[in-house]
């Protein structure tokens, strides 16, 4: 039988747990270069100085056009749309109906009917999927990020960031602008084109993030290169560019709520086996038979602050007698020196080896769960996704973890590796587990982001 849709993949594997723990996916690829410089220089840039990021290939853009765009994307976020329009951004939070979340992408209103929605493609899936399935009158333009795209890009998109970034950006404006609030949209003129923006803040400085027609990309660029000399640009590869969302303190790639539940069947049904969501590996120490562990509601990743009832939406119901629970917290863990160093030296005895833990990222799966646990071996929640920080010397990683162990100086254990010796997936090597010792912190982790990261 030929594999048409997730919900054949999973039947033929015995269940999307097996199908994700033997996914034969390798390490994502982010088609720029892993380097200009060096890492941990260009970690620095944002941190201390200014650096350049290209987003121009790694995301996916659905482009939402039509008298009932807004109604749409409104149904499918748990967020307030009062007053969303054109020139406004937001995040675009969706839960499935068990008010578990899918994901959440960049939502950016571009006219009275049109919305782009910008980032990874689970979201995009979902809305494309129910635009659909709910006979909304739309019309949907995707373009897909670089991998397997055989088209060329609709737009170039470049992310401006660091303490020196505002006086870079209005060199290049050539005049003074003034600072929109975070996450709010605005406009900047580089090399003569006047360039749609975003407030970002991957620092907790001032920051943009622009773009423009796909052919307008290469002038935007060299202009910015050009002024950029006299404040020590850098040009960030993907090797630090991967880091920054640990570093923010954003969770990139939340295990979409799609996989189990007659709620969902038809969905699975409908999406493709080249897909993402059809192809995403999971891993780690953390181990359940159900995979609804997986999952997360908003709350767990500090998205419970936006959910407003003031609309009708998928998931909503769930979500009313969710409120009221104890949820647990996401939070920064940083690692034990010496735990971290000690798994260098066990690369140098065979056999004994743990988990190679790959600098910045230690990135082995699309979903990595590390099991937190109590000297009783309770589990308390999970480690996931980590990076090396070289600004702060130290390896973090972001958690969810019960509220009672959340509160920062926490001191936990997570346990590092796979069990049985490993998984066959490409990524990971035969190894042993070891236990590392971590410290709760709050995120987002640098300090300058924690005072300017939502101030301004």
């Amino acid at each position: 039988m030929t594999i048409k849709n997730l919900q054949q993949k999973m039947d033929h594997f015995g269940g999307a747990l097996n199908m994700m723990r033997n996914s034969q996916i390798g390490t994502y690829p982010f088609p720029v270069a892993s380097e200009f410089s060096n890492w941990r220089e260009e970690q620095r840039a944002w941190r201390e100085g200014v650096a350049l990021m290209d987003q121009s290939y790694h995301m996916t853009d659905l482009y939402v056009k039509g008298k009932d765009a807004f109604k749409l994307v409104a149904d499918l976020s748990i967020n307030s749309f009062a007053n969303f329009g054109d020139n406004k951004a937001k995040q675009m939070i969706a839960c499935a109906p068990s008010g578990h979340l899918i994901g959440d992408m960049v939502l950016f209103g571009l006219g009275d009917d049109l919305v782009n929605i910008v980032g990874r493609p689970s979201v995009a899936n979902w809305v494309e999927f129910m635009a659909q399935k709910g006979g909304y009158d739309v019309e949907l333009d995707r373009d897909e990020r670089t991998v397997g795209n055989p088209k060329p890009r609709k737009t170039f998109r470049f992310e401006i960031q660091g303490p020196d970034a505002w006086a870079l950006l209005e060199k290049l404006n050539k005049g003074s602008m003034d600072v929109p609030r975070f996450f709010h949209m605005s406009k900047v003129n580089i090399a003569g084109h006047d360039l749609r923006s975003l407030r970002h803040g991957m620092g907790g400085a001032p920051g943009l993030e622009f773009w423009g027609p796909v052919e307008h990309g290469p002038e935007v660029k060299a202009a910015i290169i050009e002024a950029g000399k006299e404040f020590g640009l850098r040009l960030v590869g993907s090797r630090a560019y991967s880091s920054a969302a640990v570093d923010s303190g954003w969770f990139p790639c939340p295990m979409p709520a799609i996989y189990s539940g007659e709620d969902t069947r038809d969905y699975r049904e409908w999406l493709g086996v080249d897909n993402l969501d059809a192809n995403a590996s999971l891993g780690g120490s953390y181990i359940s038979d159900n995979i609804e562990d997986y999952y997360l509601n908003p709350w767990e990743l500090d998205y419970g602050r936006l959910i407003r009832f003031d609309h009708d939406f998928v998931g909503r119901e769930a979500l009313e007698g969710m409120q009221n629970q104890q949820h647990r917290k996401k939070v920064s863990i940083i690692w034990n020196a010496d735990d971290v160093g000690a798994i260098a030296r066990s690369q140098m005895s065979p056999g004994k080896n743990a988990k190679y833990l790959e600098m910045p990222m230690g990135h082995y799966a699309s979903y990595p769960y590390d099991k937190i646990i109590n000297n009783n071996g309770d589990v308390l929640g999970f480690s996931s996704y980590s990076a090396f920080l070289a600004p702060d010397s130290a390896m973090v990683s972001l958690g969810v973890v019960d509220e009672a162990h959340a509160e920062p100086g926490t001191e936990i254990t997570f346990i590092w590796g796979e069990p049985n010796g490993g998984s066959n997936r490409p990524p990971v090597e035969p190894h042993i587990q070891m236990p590392i010792r971590g410290t709760i912190a709050t995120w987002p982790f640098s300090q300058l982001a924690q005072s300017g990261y939502r101030g301004s």
